[in-house]
């Protein structure tokens, strides 16, 4: 994809099978890795679209790429964290996990 378009390209590594999980991002400094512990819960759902608006957000105020990649993968591992348990199958994460509490 980088080729075709010369955009940075991040690969989600959520769906794999495993006890870590694995981003990669492409841009053109090379390939960066990012990896962490995955966490055990059904409430995972939104998680792509969250990453990508946290993403997004970072760019928009300016940060370097990988560091706005940093931030939205802490956010997005927060919201799954304080997730509040919501209905039956993949729950929703929770999004204001800075301003407000679920337990």
């Amino acid at each position: 994809m980088r080729e075709m378009n010369g955009a940075a390209v991040l690969v989600k590594g959520g769906h794999l099978s495993g006890d870590l999980l694995i981003d990669v991002l492409l841009d053109e400094g090379g390939f960066t890795e990012f990896s962490d512990t995955r966490i055990a819960t059904r409430h995972t759902h939104g998680t792509g679209c969250t990453l990508a608006s946290a993403l997004a957000t970072g760019l928009a105020q300016k940060l370097p790429l990988r560091r706005a990649v940093e931030l939205a993968r802490l956010y997005v591992r927060q919201a799954i964290l304080t997730a509040p348990g919501f209905g039956a199958g993949a729950g929703p994460l929770w999004h204001a996990h800075r301003w407000y509490k679920t337990t």
